[in-house]
């Protein structure tokens, strides 16, 4: 793992705290980065004061996180390619060189039938990497043995199964699906750009433990990528919702951070 691989953290890990705590924790914390989620919170979508965050806490912004979720549906608009038009603008003007992005839900048929080519080429014409996240069958039972399931993402919720130049690994995600994430890693080769750290138990839910405490092996994981040629962002994002206290909450923002590094060789800055 070379120096100037950075760790950074989603401001998604601080929810319900606003994105402007997501910096605030950042920086407090250690970390060399942040994700930010475009999401609800009205300041994550707004480039300026992004900016201003970025400066007051010296601390860079690594990747932008698309509206792509469920309960982003509606935010800058309905149209999927502007949502990541207008994501791509964002990272630019941050310094971020990385877009994560979902498949496309099956419903969206139409942005699904062009999807892969779609974003080769806004990859060609904004210079960002748009990073495609690993997502999962969706499944009522953690009981079942195989990862099998209404399909919900189109081309496929695996993107290693594409032709994506660039690609996300998410390991909650991944619990969800049962996928091996060494495999998948192996799979998409120097295509994986981006690393979404965290943990899952194996069941129907995403649930983005802290490193960890699941069992995705994610210590094993981070060893596999320290010994190849990734060259990519780690970005912790994790479930802190039920912490009581912003006390709780900084500790497992802290104990995510010196998982990370333990497991990847690299030393605090």
């Amino acid at each position: 793992m070379t120096s100037h691989t950075q760790i950074g953290l989603s401001t998604a890990s601080v929810f319900p705290e606003s994105t402007a705590h997501g910096f605030a924790y950042a920086a407090s914390v250690g970390y060399d980065a942040v994700e930010v989620m475009v999401g609800m919170d009205a300041l994550s979508q707004q480039t300026a004061a992004l900016r201003q965050l970025s400066e007051h806490h010296q601390m860079p912004v690594c990747s932008v996180h698309a509206p792509c979720l469920l309960w982003t549906q509606r935010v800058w608009g309905t149209e999927p390619w502007g949502k990541l038009e207008r994501s791509a603008t964002m990272a630019q003007a941050l310094g971020a060189d990385v877009v994560v992005v979902h498949p496309p839900f099956r419903w969206q048929r139409e942005y699904a039938a062009g999807f892969e080519d779609g974003i080769a080429a806004l990859e060609a014409s904004t210079g960002i990497a748009f990073a495609v996240e690993n997502m999962y069958p969706w499944r009522a039972s953690s009981r079942r043995r195989a990862p099998k399931g209404m399909e919900m993402y189109l081309p496929h919720w695996d993107p290693s199964l594409g032709s994506y130049a660039n690609t996300t690994i998410d390991l909650s995600h991944a619990a969800i699906a049962r996928s091996d994430v060494i495999e998948m890693a192996d799979r998409m080769g120097d295509r994986l750009r981006h690393v979404h750290l965290t943990d899952g138990s194996g069941s129907a839910k995403d649930e983005h433990l802290v490193p960890g405490r699941g069992a995705m092996g994610a210590g094993a994981f981070l060893e596999h990528l320290a010994g190849s040629a990734f060259r990519g962002h780690v970005v912790l994002e994790i479930n802190t919702r039920r912490c009581d206290t912003r006390e709780e909450r900084l500790a497992d923002l802290v104990e995510s951070l010196e998982f990370a590094r333990e497991h990847l060789g690299v030393k605090a800055r």
